[in-house]
């Protein structure tokens, strides 16, 4: 995989669409393009977050530990970020992140992803309602719960 293949992956990317090139070949640069076998963690839930992940292709199943067993929050698909929570509320991760199926992704060091939110608004406001959205499915699953 060259830069550049790098850099054409990051721009089919919404959140990056807008950042100029240059910063593209940077963050692609500066992060790691990582496989993941079918069934294989990307982190646990208590781990500490230490980088976001992009997923370029595949799925990531987002769980938590239930009486039961593993309950499952999210399947999260190409163009995904997954472990921005845990850098942003500088705490431990919340859930557990397994992929689904074999899975590329692009890791983000911490550092360099706080540093790219800070430098870009617009991928700020797109994790921000990535962030949302994802709060609103939770509370819509939660309200069914209740009344289910």
């Amino acid at each position: 995989m060259t830069l550049e293949t790098e850099v054409q992956s990051l721009r089919q990317v919404p959140m990056f669409r807008e950042v100029d090139p240059a910063r593209l070949k940077l963050l692609a640069f500066t992060s790691e393009r990582v496989h993941f076998a079918d069934g294989q963690r990307f982190f646990d839930r208590g781990d500490a977050a230490d980088a976001a992940y992009l997923i370029l292709e595949g799925e990531a199943a987002v769980t938590l530990d239930g009486p039961q067993g593993p309950i499952q929050l999210a399947l999260l698909g190409a163009n995904a970020l997954v472990g921005e929570m845990g850098i942003l509320a500088d705490q431990p991760r919340s859930a557990t992140v397994t992929a689904a199926v074999p899975t590329t992704a692009l890791r983000i060091d911490r550092r360099v992803f706080l540093e790219l939110l800070s430098q870009f608004p617009q991928i700020a406001i797109a994790v921000m309602r990535e962030l949302a959205h994802r709060l609103e499915m939770t509370n819509q699953q939660l309200a069914r719960m209740r009344t289910g």
